[in-house]
Formats: structure tokens, C-alpha cells, sequence
């Protein structure tokens, strides 16, 4: 089994329509760079999409007759781009599909106009078509989302008046039309249901009894959103039914559970990351591993820009085109190590490979000097945890659980390919790490005495390839990331 890297994400819809103004970010320290780099700094490895159907050209929506939005460029070719930028970065991907022409909410749920005058048949059929055409226009360039929203805050139900929830019936029909169109594209994405007010079990349970019991609906994660602000109170105040519904939604439906969206004012970026903080906490401790992921919405936003002063971003205006993040977003970073320094000498570790998704592990669970470092698919076993133990400077000895012996580059070697061991504590240099982050939470692991990274040998994917030192090429097989067991 592999344990699951938890998701630390950002919706960024806005991002391409507020590039297309003109807008810049910087990031806490003042430097100017691309926002999703800015975001992978931050620890952010998952960005979240949303599509619509048929956005106006003008990509805003007249809200009310005082209140316009920008959409963001999500049609389907906005998308596919956005996907692929991000996708670069080693992201992952969530596709949020609404089912309308502009924002779904609990208080719209506008058919799309090309849909207005269909029958409910007629309609089922436009979701899974529509569904199925954006999704194949992901995968032909490669892309493949780990996770899809089939519908976005659907509290009341979708595509008013057919899907609404008073005909629970029609709106499980609609949304397993989604369903089915995502899995046959890409059988390994799972399915998100997301309704609003996160805070509240019993409108999860009215929904999802009726959903999932009654009707037959099918979903693989429950998906909320969860707002103080709208709320009109502190997190404080609500952050503990947040925790008892996600951990509901587990034990009553046997569901995956994920915030899909969650914000805090940009007015105050301290509330906000306590708030984040907090969020991050509760859905981590979810029993099973079944606490997914948290993401931001939209954290390069900022009330200075947007025609409707949305005020939950988290940047700072510095001038007309120029946002700078605040430090809110540090929530992810801090949540990881549990005390806003990496690593947590008090922790225990298993060491993943970004390439091979598989853990460093003592071969044959020995005990003795000299045996080699390889990786392996996570079995639990004490042979691929370990401790870090600080050396000074920045540098730290690896500890084995199993064996209590030190990862070390055999004889002291300087060459490429030397293999990693674990040998009892010398304290010389070779036993000593720098970890030197690579971004989306991947590290680099480097020797001191030989200034080499680990690598695996011939970046291979396989149970038992060894591990070895090589010059840094930026190879995959050379990034490694890091998962508390304890």
C-alpha cells in the first residue's frame, strides 16, 4: 500500500482573466514571479478548475443589477490550458464541473441557455455529453484529474427546475449521468459531491441519505465548502461540527471526505491561517486516511481587482496591477511539519520517491552495517520509517526505526552511483543530509561530504532498486516526499 500524499490546494479560475488584465504577484518577500509558482512555494500541490458550459464572451456575469463577476476564462478551452500550466508544475488537478453558464451555488442553478427548453432526458443526455467532451479534451493532452466535482454547491439540487431537491429522483439521475461520463473517460478519477456549509450534519445527512441511500447516487468523495465569514462567526465557533460532520460523512456513508473550498478575509491574513490551520488539522485526522485535502478559493484574488470587492483572497495590493501574497498560505507548510520547521525531529517519516511512488525501506528489514538502502512498495513496516536527528547547520543524520543505524554513502564516496547504506553513527559528513526543497512538497536529500543527492539507480520504478548518490539532474527519481506515521 502507499499512503496518500495529503492535498494542499488552490482553486485559481480567476487566474487567467486576471493575467489578461494586466496583474502581477509577488510573493511575501516582494518578488515578482508566476502565481502558480508563487502557490508552489506555498506547499500547494493540487489546483481546482471550474468549467461552465457556455460563458459569455465577456467571461463576467451581471449577478444582480448592482453586483458583477468575473468567470475566469473556464470554457473548456480555458481549462484544457489552465490544466496543462499546472500540470507542469507536478500538480495535481481537480475539474469542477457547474453545469451552467455562469457560478452554481445553493442560490443558482441556472440551466445553461442552450439547454433551457430540453426535456429532462434531453437533459441527462447534455450532462454526459458535455461531461464527456470536456473531459476527453483533458485526456487527449494528457491530463487526467484525480478528482471531478460533479456539481458545485448542490445543496438544493442543479439545473433548475428538473434537478432541484424536491424531485431527489431526477437530480440522481442527472448527477450519475456526470458520473458515469467522467469514469468512462478516466476510470481512475474520483468523483466529488460537494454541497455548501460544511459546518452543518444535518443538511450532509438529509442530502446524502436521500443521495446515496434512497436514490442509488453514485460518488466516490464528499465534498464541502466551509466559509466563517459567510457563516458570520469566528472559525472558532464552527470548527468543531466542520470535524464532526467530515468525520459523519465517513462513518455513515464509508465516503472519502475533502474541503473543496475554504477562505478567510485578506484583511487578515492571521485569522486566516489559524483558520486554514485549523481546517487542514480536522481533516487530517479523519479516521483511515479518508481526510483528503483542503483547498483555497481562491487565494490569488484580491477585493482591489474584482468588479464585485470579493474579500476572501490572500494577497495584498502594493499598486493598480501589483498583488503581493500574505503569509496566510504558510498554513499548508506549517500544517505538514506540525510546527512550521521541516523536519519534525520528534516525528517519524516514510520516505516516498516522487518517480516510483515507493518508500525507502532497509532490504530484508536488517539490522547489520552495510545493508542497502532500496525502495519498496509501503508495507507498515518499521524498516521503512525513519527519524530525523539533528547535526547542526542544517544538516541531519537518518535514522532507521528498525535497526537504529544511519542512512550513509558507502566508504565516503564522492562518485556517482556510490549506494546509500545504513551504518551505526560515526558522525562523519557522509552520514549527514540537507533536505532542499524542490516545490509541491517534494524534496531533494543532499550529502554533505559528497554535495551528490539520492537518486534512485537508473530512476527505476521497480520493488528493490537501490538507492544511490548522483549528480543533481532535477530527475523525479532524485525529489522525495515526506508522510507522518506518527
Amino acid at each position: 500500500m502507499q499512503l496518500q500524499i495529503f492535498v494542499y490546494g488552490a482553486d485559481i479560475g480567476w487566474l487567467n482573466q486576471l493575467e489578461d488584465m494586466g496583474i502581477k504577484w509577488q510573493n511575501p518577500s516582494g518578488v515578482e514571479k508566476d502565481a502558480l509558482q508563487i502557490l508552489s512555494e506555498f506547499g500547494v500541490n493540487a489546483i481546482r478548475l471550474r468549467v461552465f458550459v457556455n460563458p459569455p464572451s465577456s467571461y463576467t456575469w451581471q449577478k444582480t443589477p448592482t453586483e458583477t463577476c468575473l468567470l475566469g476564462y473556464a470554457d473548456k478551452t480555458g481549462v484544457v490550458w489552465m490544466a496543462q500550466r499546472a500540470k507542469a508544475l507536478g500538480m495535481k488537478i481537480m475539474i469542477d464541473f457547474h453545469y451552467s453558464d455562469h457560478f452554481a451555488d445553493p442560490a443558482y442553478q441556472d440551466k445553461p441557455a442552450a439547454w433551457a427548453n430540453y426535456s429532462f432526458n434531453q437533459l441527462k443526455t447534455a450532462v454526459y455529453n458535455h461531461t464527456y467532451d470536456v473531459m476527453s479534451a483533458l485526456a487527449n493532452v494528457g491530463v487526467y484529474p484525480e478528482w471531478v466535482q460533479v456539481g458545485n454547491e448542490i445543496n438544493l439540487g442543479l439545473l433548475w427546475p428538473d434537478g432541484r431537491y424536491d424531485n431527489f429522483s431526477q437530480m440522481t439521475q442527472l448527477l450519475n449521468s456526470g458520473y458515469d461520463a467522467v469514469k468512462a473517460v478516466s476510470p481512475s478519477s474520483k468523483v466529488v459531491t460537494h454541497l455548501a456549509n460544511g459546518h452543518n450534519n444535518s443538511t450532509f445527512r438529509w442530502f446524502f441519505d436521500n443521495f446515496i441511500t434512497t436514490y442509488g447516487g453514485k460518488t466516490d468523495v464528499i465534498g464541502m465548502s466551509y466559509y466563517p465569514y459567510w457563516i458570520g462567526t469566528d472559525y472558532t465557533q464552527s470548527i468543531n461540527s466542520l470535524a464532526s460532520n467530515l468525520n459523519d460523512m465517513v462513518s455513515r456513508y464509508g465516503k472519502e471526505v475533502m474541503v473543496v473550498e475554504v477562505g478567510g478575509l485578506e484583511s487578515n491574513p492571521t485569522n486566516t491561517y489559524n483558520m486554514l490551520k485549523a481546517v487542514v488539522e480536522k481533516v487530517k485526522s479523519v479516521p483511515g486516511n479518508k481526510g483528503l485535502g483542503v483547498f483555497y478559493w481562491e487565494p490569488e484574488a484580491n477585493s482591489g481587482v474584482l468588479p464585485d470587492a470579493y474579500p476572501l483572497g490572500a494577497t495584498t495590493k502594493i499598486s493598480s496591477n501589483v498583488l503581493r501574497f500574505t503569509t496566510a498560505l504558510n498554513a499548508f507548510k506549517d500544517s505538514e511539519t506540525g510546527s512550521g520547521t521541516f523536519p519534525d525531529t520528534s516525528a517519524t517519516y516514510v520516505i516516498y520517491n516522487r518517480n516510483s511512488g515507493k518508500a525507502l525501506n532497509v532490504a530484508g528489514g536488517s539490522t547489520s552495517d552495510g545493508a542497502n538502502i532500496e525502495q519498496w512498495e509501503y508495507g507498515g513496516w518499521n524498516s521503512q520509517k525513519w527519524q530525523f536527528v539533528s547535526a547542526g547547520n542544517g544538516y541531519y543524520k537518518i535514522k532507521n526505526v528498525n535497526s537504529g543505524k544511519i542512512m550513509d554513502i558507502n566508504r565516503r564516496s564522492t562518485s556517482d552511483g556510490a549506494n546509500n547504506i545504513q551504518w551505526s553513527d560515526n558522525g562523519g559528513y557522509n552520514q549527514q543530509w540537507q533536505l532542499i526543497d524542490a516545490g509541491n512538497g517534494y524534496y531533494k536529500i543532499k550529502n554533505r561530504n559528497s554535495g551528490k543527492v539520492l537518486d534512485i539507480s537508473n530512476s527505476s520504478t521497480s520493488n528493490g532498486a537501490l538507492s544511490v548518490q548522483n549528480s543533481d539532474s532535477g530527475a523525479y527519481s532524485q525529489m522525495w516526499y515526506f508522510v507522518k506515521v506518527n
